[in-house]
């Protein structure tokens, strides 16, 4: 539905958001994009400032920006200990899911948490990237 303002201009009458790109803090942004690339299967969208400081990756619909800070904002145990979940990415299928996992596995990516089936009806999984941010993965359990 849309609306019209005063001077005849039609506008929507809701906004609909159609992404979200997640923010995370690394410590060097040259060994992030590579290991997003190479690990799990991510491209450079851009990289950005001299050195660069600030990028992009993309998987299908998956963005992810990459903002380099140092030291590191959240000590690796706390976040180990207390499971904070840096991004949540889903896929469509159980099948997707299993298959997801089977890639990231043959890359060598380092996992905090492997496939499991969850209380709630969701197969997950958590990759931790090289400065310890936790990447969960899901998709249906049936």
């Amino acid at each position: 539905m849309r609306m019209q303002d005063a001077q005849g201009e039609s506008y929507p009458s809701k906004a609909t958001i159609v992404a979200a790109e997640p923010q995370l803090l690394v410590t060097d942004i040259k060994r992030s994009c590579e290991f997003f690339s190479q690990k799990l299967g991510f491209t450079l969208i851009f990289s950005y400032g001299r050195p660069p400081y600030y990028a992009q990756v993309g998987r299908d619909s998956a963005r992810l920006n990459l903002r380099c800070v140092k030291p590191t904002m959240i000590e690796s145990s706390v976040r180990d200990r207390e499971e904070l979940l840096s991004v949540s990415m889903t896929v469509a299928s159980k099948d997707e899911i299993k298959f997801l996992f089977r890639e990231f596995q043959s890359a060598g990516a380092a996992f905090h948490q492997k496939l499991k089936k969850q209380p709630w009806g969701a197969r997950t999984f958590i990759v931790k990237d090289p400065d310890g941010n936790l990447l969960l993965f899901a998709g249906p359990a049936n």
